[in-house]
């Protein structure tokens, strides 16, 4: 009975998931590619597909995993396996990468220029791997961002979406607050652009000179001794 047991379960289990329990050099691969996800946020997973069975590769007792140049680490992706002795060969092994996280939705539709308030969105938990890149995981990077477009509601909100609001806007009356080493002095004059929190600013003093500083929340622009003027 055992003899007959045997070749059923082997068939019923299949020769991949064989290779994928026995091959030493497919968790040699997804052990590098833990490493490399070390101190990511979520829980990963890490999945390395067998290798052909009718691949043969000529022994080696050392190898060296890498990731090839330009390789994103999430969702299905190609990691190299190399042999560094006593042969020379080069492999590339598929995996699997999950990483399971929060992230952030619309709630409700979002109109082009609309302030994201907290009420806008949803935090959900996911496949980040699934997502599209620059997808946001945090309230904080949303919360105050205003919409570049019009987003539909349960969509994932990513970076990209979003534009930091404008403490500045051209022809903006605006403070000047020149700071140096021991003095502060201040100016009034008129912003030649628009500009975001921490932004270049160009603002035209009563005098008619031109000069260069960083917008500030409040509306303010700080310039720096010595910042370029002209």
């Amino acid at each position: 009975m055992k003899r007959l047991l045997l070749p059923i379960l082997l068939f019923l289990l299949g020769p991949n998931s064989l290779l994928a329990a026995q091959d030493p050099r497919l968790t040699l691969v997804e052990n590098y590619v833990l490493s490399q996800l070390q101190g990511q946020p979520g829980q990963v997973t890490v999945t390395a597909s067998p290798l052909d069975p009718r691949l043969r590769l000529p022994a080696c007792q050392r190898y060296q995993p890498y990731t090839p140049p330009g390789t994103r680490l999430l969702g299905n992706v190609s990691i190299g396996l190399r042999c560094l002795e006593p042969g020379r060969w080069n492999i590339f092994i598929q995996v699997k990468i999950a990483i399971e996280g929060t992230y952030l939705s619309t709630a409700v539709p979002l109109s082009a220029g609309q302030t994201v308030q907290p009420s806008d969105i949803l935090t959900l938990t996911g496949d980040l791997g699934s997502l599209p890149m620059g997808v946001l995981t945090d309230p904080d990077q949303a919360v105050g961002k205003t919409a570049r477009f019009s987003l539909a509601p349960g969509q994932p909100l990513r970076q990209d979406q979003l534009t930091a609001p404008l403490v500045i806007q051209q022809g903006q009356a605006v403070k000047l607050i020149y700071q140096g080493n021991g003095f502060v002095a201040t100016n009034d004059g008129k912003a030649l652009n628009n500009a975001t929190e921490g932004q270049l600013v160009r603002v035209r003093t009563a005098s008619g000179t031109v000069v260069s500083g960083l917008a500030q929340p409040n509306g303010s622009v700080r310039v720096d001794y010595g910042s370029p003027q002209q």
